[in-house]
């Protein structure tokens, strides 16, 4: 299953998250669902760097299947935007009769 923790502040903002292994809906190469998480949370840290000038960093581990990315400092309107949807996509997705037993979405205060 694949485990995505976002942090969050008291005020609700997201600061970042982990995602961490495989889904286990298919076979290596054919999963859906891994396939799905992975190019929802690369296309979101790709926007934050491309569209933002906020303090980011990513860390990621393949073996492992593990990337955490945070943002440092003050965090963008921008960058609220595009993690709160990622939360959201994925919370959806978890949400979803075929999935909920490969993904889990939770959110822990930082």
């Amino acid at each position: 299953m694949t485990k995505v923790t976002f942090y969050e502040n008291r005020n609700g903002n997201i600061s970042g998250f982990e995602a961490r292994d495989h889904a286990g809906y298919a076979e290596e190469g054919e999963d859906i669902v891994c396939a799905a998480v992975s190019a929802l949370v690369i296309h979101t840290i790709n926007s934050v760097e491309q569209f933002t000038e906020d303090q980011m960093e990513t860390e990621s581990d393949e073996e492992n299947a593990v990337i955490r990315f945070r943002i440092r400092g003050n965090i963008s309107h921008e960058s609220k935007l595009l993690l709160h949807a990622l939360a959201a996509t994925l919370s959806d997705m978890q949400e979803t009769e075929s999935y909920k037993d490969f993904i889990n979405v939770n959110f822990v205060e930082v």
